[in-house]
């Protein structure tokens, strides 16, 4: 009996830990590529469910009737939520703030899913530095959505130091970088009642979203959440 096919494409340090990008067979859906990464052995994303990370720019594109939208996209992780920005016509430029090089080389050397749409993107740019330190900085140009997809959730922080973001002074400084009618949103495994409770204090409007699929890996039901704010 042939095994299943598995690859690892990268394994290497970085400033969060050990890093790893592998292909693999789905041992449930035989002649199923998938491709995932881990951090310090732990799963971190998969292009098998991508449903919430698309959903986090479908919405906010629907929430905004703006055309020529410069969209900032906080973690390139595979991809799939700036690609789903740039597949709007309406979106004129789109940043990929990434902090770890690792994961823009891979994306350079066409390792991941999407590489080859996003690198001939010319809408496209994507920068390696921390996006929580940008948010925290006084803004040098605004934004029409800015969309985060860093943290495991609000109160699972990759870093301690990003915890920052997620109060109200964190989101007070971060909306200075929003346009007059700029949204806000954030991806997170779980609820958060506490960072709610702060993007009340700070923005107008608040929608919360939940994207359930039903993953086939552990037969049953996920829910992730999409958290939408602005004035």
């Amino acid at each position: 009996m042939k095994p299943p096919f598995f690859e690892i494409l990268a394994y290497e340090p970085t400033e969060l830990g050990i890093l790893c990008l592998r292909r693999r067979e789905l041992l449930c859906e035989p002649g199923t590529i998938v491709t995932e990464v881990t951090l310090n052995h732990e799963f971190l994303m998969s292009s098998y469910l991508t449903a919430s990370e698309k959903a986090l720019s479908e919405t906010a594109l629907q929430m905004h009737s703006g055309s020529a939208l410069h969209v900032l996209v906080g973690g390139l992780g595979l991809g799939y939520t700036a690609w789903t920005a740039l597949e709007s016509d309406r979106v004129s430029h789109c940043e990929v703030i990434e902090f770890l090089p690792q994961v823009i080389h891979w994306l350079e050397q066409g390792l991941i899913p999407l590489s080859d749409k996003l690198n001939a993107d010319h809408r496209l740019n994507v920068t390696q530095s921390d996006v929580y330190q940008r948010l925290a900085s006084p803004p040098k140009q605004k934004h029409d959505l800015i969309l985060i997809d860093v943290d495991h959730s609000p109160d699972d922080n990759l870093d301690k130091a990003n915890s920052q973001f997620y109060t109200v002074d964190g989101l007070q400084r971060a909306k200075l970088h929003l346009e007059a009618d700029g949204l806000l949103g954030v991806w997170s495994y779980a609820e958060s009642s506490r960072f709610v409770d702060a993007l009340h204090e700070v923005f107008r409007e608040v929608r919360i979203e939940p994207v359930t699929v039903f993953n086939n890996l552990i037969n049953e039901e996920q829910t992730d959440w999409l958290l939408f704010a602005r004035d």
